[in-house]
């Protein structure tokens, strides 16, 4: 299966973060039509191995790039995403296609406005990975909501978690380990999967990047200095999931946007 695309928009400016709030009331009536939507389509999402991806920018990205690198690594996977809300029951019924289409992996998109509305409540996550944390322009009671979001995802027991080691906001989601690995990833050098050089050209960018013993290099034609850091994030997604270093870079070069 190549991409069983349930494509909702594929906007990668910074997500809408207005008003994520909503009382107790709103989250059990969420909850509860997404324990519904789960329960109507047989519950699929316990047969698929589910890699969420959340941040202000870059979802879709990355979202493509590991989709990308799962093809190149010759295991089925869908993907669902988009930079803006993604509703419960369109999650659902992408899941459910997923399922039918016999597929390893499904490559989710985690909005804050589909976290703070339960739309990812009781799924069995496997990867949580995060691009970046970017408040920009947000009261303080609106951050509290925008950071609670965002850490919903991480308060799922994820197999495995990934962090952006250089985001201003790392301290904030460091508490969130997953069950079997943590990676972080950046320029930094407490990261585990390190960028140790980046060039920017007119027409794409290249990465040097280091994990362990282990150097490569990746390149993609998307331009722009945060693709390097997108670049790196799904390069350790793929690296939890036990894909080489050279599939890897197969896979992000065949990502053209």
């Amino acid at each position: 299966m190549g991409c069983l695309s349930e494509n909702v928009c594929y906007n990668e400016g910074m997500e809408n973060t207005a008003k994520l709030s909503g009382g107790k009331k709103r989250f059990r009536l969420e909850r509860a039509k997404v324990k519904l939507l789960a329960s109507y389509y047989g519950h699929p999402a316990r047969d698929l191995r589910l890699i969420c991806i959340t941040g202000s920018t870059g979802k879709s990205v990355v979202a493509h790039f590991v989709h990308e690198i799962l093809q190149a690594a010759s295991q089925p996977a869908a993907i669902l995403a988009s930079d803006q809300n993604i509703k419960a029951t369109v999650l659902h019924k992408f899941l459910n296609d997923a399922w039918k289409a016999k597929v390893t992996y499904a490559v989710i998109t985690a909005p804050a406005t589909a976290l703070s509305s339960e739309t990812f409540y009781g799924l069995p996550i496997y990867v949580a990975a995060l691009t970046d944390f970017v408040p920009s322009g947000l009261t303080d009671d609106d951050l509290k909501d925008y950071l609670g979001a965002k850490e919903t995802l991480f308060k799922m027991n994820p197999e495995v978690v990934v962090l952006n080691r250089d985001d201003a906001h790392y301290p904030d989601f460091a508490q969130f380990k997953g069950k079997s690995e943590t990676i972080t990833y950046g320029t930094s050098s407490d990261s585990d999967l390190k960028v140790e050089a980046s060039k920017l050209y007119r027409k794409g960018v290249e990465a040097g990047l280091s994990l362990g013993s282990q150097s490569w290099t990746v390149a993609s034609f998307l331009t722009g200095e945060p693709t390097v850091s997108y670049m790196a994030c799904a390069a350790a997604i793929a690296t939890a999931l036990n894909v080489g270093p050279s599939v890897i870079a197969e896979g992000i070069a065949s990502y053209e946007g």
